[in-house]
């Protein structure tokens, strides 16, 4: 159903969980260009680091949120429910964002999109871009690239004309199946269910002992005093990997390195971006 307002946007917000922020790259660059074409201020909730989801996100009904999470195994990161429920929307506009790594983002948006909505947010648009792949350098390297904020910000044009033409259609509509099916099983040379989840990194001789590692674990799973430790549970985001001056951290799961090959010689393919209005 169309419903026609006056808008008040007072803040464009940008909130995220980007351990490698190629998330918060596209989400910042389509709440940059929007808040540049309404002329308002850009305010930011990074809920990467553990401390900032130890409080609930709470919006305003002026609030316009640019929401971005990314793709884990074709859905919202298991990790994040508590969190995300405790968030309250109170009438804002949101724009849910997914980020997924050239595979496909299955119902990652979909169930995004009724998250929001159930915790009162009205979603008038929403988005799946491409990131370079958390567990490779290969797959998708680079993205989001030109191309990628290209259309990030043609995306940012048609949601600020929504905003400013007043008619409201609230859910936005996606691609995906409801209920949710489940996370995506990775599967062996024989078709059978492969078990990575408590795979974790391993450091080399290399290792400097900055510590950088423990400093962006989004889990804090690594042990500060000694990165060879864990204190946590490792959700293969990629951070402690992409990030580490030294490249010193490294997979050795027979399981693993088999997904991870399977995956870049699968999906060679250039995924592009899908882009959902409200009519």
């Amino acid at each position: 159903m169309i419903t026609e307002k006056l808008i008040m946007i007072k803040t464009v917000w940008t909130a995220y969980f980007s351990p490698t922020e190629t998330t918060k790259k596209v989400v910042g660059h389509i709440a940059a260009n929007i808040a540049k074409s309404m002329d308002k201020p850009v305010r930011q909730f990074d809920f990467t680091p553990s401390q900032e989801r130890e409080r609930p996100m709470i919006f305003q009904p002026e609030d316009l949120v640019i929401f971005g999470l990314p793709v884990y195994a074709g859905r919202v990161p298991n990790v994040l429910f508590k969190f995300l429920d405790a968030m309250e929307g109170n009438s804002a506009l949101a724009v849910p964002i997914v980020l997924f790594g050239n595979r496909n983002y299955d119902d990652a948006l979909i169930e995004l999109c009724t998250i929001m909505e159930n915790k009162c947010f009205h979603t008038i648009a929403a988005a799946a871009f491409i990131g370079e792949h958390s567990f490779s350098k290969v797959l998708a390297k680079g993205r989001p690239d030109d191309a990628d904020l290209a259309l990030a910000t043609d995306f940012a044009e048609k949601v600020t004309g929504i905003i400013k033409e007043g008619k409201i259609t609230a859910p936005v509509h996606v691609r995906g199946e409801t209920p949710v099916r489940p996370y995506y099983q990775p599967r062996n040379q024989l078709g059978e269910p492969m078990e990575i989840r408590k795979v974790r990194s391993k450091v080399l001789d290399t290792c400097i002992g900055c510590g950088l590692c423990a400093k962006v674990c989004p889990m804090d799973s690594i042990d500060p005093d000694n990165v060879h430790n864990y204190v946590n549970i490792c959700i293969k985001c990629g951070s402690c990997i992409k990030k580490c001056p030294a490249q010193a951290r490294y997979y050795d799961d027979e399981n693993y390195l088999y997904h991870r090959l399977d995956l870049e010689e699968t999906y060679t393919r250039r995924a592009e971006p899908e882009l959902f209005f409200g009519k």
